[in-house]
């Protein structure tokens, strides 16, 4: 029996959140900001590298450590918290 819904995807590694992953972006925006105000090279630059950081994150926590929760390492967290939340 599968307690999540099936839109539920991943699970987090670090909190146990079950859910799917946000994208997340390196960096600043005020310090963009500033750098192409004052300085368009330094800005340009650092536009491309926000742009090649992006990476997805848990939405709780905010790590990048979300794994498919069919995965074996996903089921056996499942596993643990379905077993945890059932002792209390």
């Amino acid at each position: 029996m599968d307690i999540f819904t099936p839109k539920d995807s991943f699970i987090c590694t670090q909190c146990g959140f079950v859910g799917n992953p946000r994208r997340r972006v390196k960096g600043s925006v005020l310090i963009e900001l500033i750098l192409w105000l004052c300085f368009i090279v330094p800005g340009v630059i650092y536009s491309l590298w926000r742009l090649s950081s992006r990476y997805s994150a848990c939405p709780n926590c905010g790590y990048s450590t979300m794994i498919p929760k069919d995965s074996p390492m996903g089921q056996k967290l499942i596993k643990e918290m379905y077993q945890s939340s059932k002792v209390k």
